[in-house]
């Protein structure tokens, strides 16, 4: 993309290049890539042997991040505020600089036109973290966040209970995955969050404070969960919270209907075809994104018993488990893609932690695919569970929708 505003342009070369000269950058975030296969960038100071440096990290939508250290000793100042600054205006379409004393926010438009606002904000000073401290999470330990200590994962001084670092490193990593689909949600009025099949609702408490703490966004999140005793311990916690934005109910997901357009829909290890009953649902109503980590893939491990194609691997127990747990989740993608969704499958967190880490992330795309398109993916997903000679929970709850869509190239209506 060419720039075309020379004058924003040189403002925001200007406000970068003080930032990190004056050592008053905490954090540049580079968001609304125009690269499909990015999510956002972000550049944050960090010093190594006395030397200070910019540290530039880059994720993309398979789940990888690239990072890449720029130094700012002498003369490199000026290139590496002219590279991030060029990176940013071409590449992306939302930039926030947060400093000392200041945020700024600048806007591109497709025409390269900037926006360039500026808020003054309560930071007297910025600490430069060393180099191997350049990850820094939303939440960190020795912050006594209210929800944290109400949950049971940390004390009144903010220190995570030693039982307890493997779910506050899970609730990072999940906020990283929030973080990165920010974006995609609609960024002005109050927001609709479902987590279904919620259980003891860690994560539900963490998106949360997320869009109404971090953020400041106005949020509805409706937790629902078969089991009274955990919506009553939820409820209870909320209610303690003064979050009154947060709802709780016991009910089966396959028929709770949101009060309103879902912006966003969780499923958060619900067990076996408990996911395609929330997928089945968030699809339908057309949620802008979808997060679900599955879990406990039974269905089509049953199924597979009578494939003969590849017997040598369904012959093991744990071979066939792997295999079952592949396709299951490869075939739910497919029909996110099906219903017009952009679809990652990536880790939620590291596997040492938990086997159960995969996460299906979907986001609605704005153009729905066309009925050519749908045919094809159609085509694609009848071929392989013709080969597997099964059938997926999810398909049979909304095969006759997708077909009317590849006929149609429409919705079936609600």
């Amino acid at each position: 993309m060419l720039i075309s505003d020379n004058a924003g342009f040189e403002r925001v070369y200007t406000l970068i290049q003080n930032a990190i000269g004056n050592r008053t950058l905490s954090k540049m975030i580079m968001s609304r890539p125009r690269d499909k296969t990015m999510l956002r960038a972000v550049a944050m100071l960090f010093e190594k042997n006395g030397e200070l440096s910019v540290s530039l990290e880059s994720f993309m939508k398979d789940g990888k991040a690239v990072r890449k250290n720029h130094t700012v000793k002498g003369n490199e100042l000026q290139k590496t505020s002219q590279l991030l600054t060029e990176l940013a205006i071409t590449q992306y379409r939302q930039i926030n600089l947060i400093c000392a004393g200041i945020s700024v926010e600048i806007l591109v438009s497709d025409k390269g036109k900037l926006h360039i606002t500026e808020k003054k904000q309560e930071i007297k000073e910025i600490a430069v973290a060393g180099h191997d401290r350049i990850k820094k999470y939303l939440l960190s330990e020795g912050e006594a966040h209210p929800f944290l200590i109400k949950l049971g994962v940390c004390s009144e001084n903010g220190r995570v209970y030693d039982k307890k670092q493997a779910k506050f490193r899970q609730i990072n990593k999940f906020l990283d995955q929030i973080d990165a689909i920010y974006g995609d949600l609609p960024q002005e009025g109050e927001l609709c969050v479902c987590d279904l099949c919620c259980g003891k609702s860690y994560l539900s408490f963490a998106a949360y404070w997320y869009f109404s703490v971090h953020k400041a966004r106005k949020v509805s999140l409706y937790g629902v969960d078969l089991k009274s005793d955990v919506i009553a311990y939820c409820s209870e916690v909320a209610r303690s919270l003064g979050w009154d934005g947060m709802h709780f109910k016991t009910g089966d997901v396959s028929r709770f209907q949101p009060p309103s357009h879902p912006n966003l829909v969780l499923s958060l290890h619900a067990c076996d075809v408990a996911t395609d009953y929330v997928l089945a649902g968030a699809i339908r109503s057309e949620a802008d994104v979808i997060l679900s980590t599955p879990c406990c893939h039974h269905e089509i491990n049953g199924q597979l018993k009578g494939f003969s194609g590849l017997d040598f691997i369904c012959k093991h127990s744990m071979l066939r488990q792997k295999l079952a747990d592949a396709v299951t989740d490869g075939l739910r993608a497919k029909t996110l893609e099906i219903f017009g969704y952009d679809v990652t499958v990536c880790e939620l967190i590291d596997p040492d932690e938990t086997p159960k880490n995969l996460l299906i992330r979907a986001v609605k795309r704005r153009k729905k695919p066309s009925s050519a398109q749908v045919i094809n993916l159609i085509k694609e997903y009848s071929d392989a569970i013709g080969f597997f000679g099964i059938t997926p929970k999810l398909w049979s709850l909304l095969e006759d929708e997708a077909r009317l869509s590849a006929i149609s190239g429409e919705r079936k209506p609600q």
